[in-house]
């Protein structure tokens, strides 16, 4: 697992750490059980704050990625798929209203919003 920190993104570093995390465990490059490095090892390899990576450790484990074993590490938990579409449905709901509020504002029409998410689909 790879995890590269933007410095000119507006995004905090440890939001990057966990979404680029979660990534790898969605995509099954990161098994489940897989040990993954130390709180204190991943900000050394990163050059961040061990804030930053317990921030980013805490989240994963709130949203079900990870478990805490104290003494051992942190592990890959088994992900519940239920749960990801749960989460995933959430931010696209989310990231939708947005769309359709900015294109109200740009005067768009009902049917001009669907075709931009149409085209949109076709461009992934």
């Amino acid at each position: 697992m790879r995890i590269i920190i933007s410095h000119q993104s507006g995004v905090p570093f440890y939001e990057q750490v966990k979404e680029q995390i979660k990534a790898s465990v969605l995509s099954g490059e990161v098994p489940q059980g897989e040990p993954l490095p130390s709180i204190r090892q991943l900000a050394r390899d990163l050059k961040v704050s061990v804030i930053t990576t317990t921030r980013a450790y805490n989240d994963l484990e709130i949203e079900g990625f990870i478990q805490t074993i104290p003494g051992k590490g942190c592990y890959v938990k088994k992900v519940d798929e239920s749960l990801i579409k749960e989460q995933y449905t959430a931010e696209v709901k989310t990231a939708l209203a947005a769309a359709v509020r900015h294109g109200k504002l740009a005067g768009l029409t009902t049917q001009e919003l669907h075709k931009l998410l149409s085209e949109a689909e076709e461009d992934i």
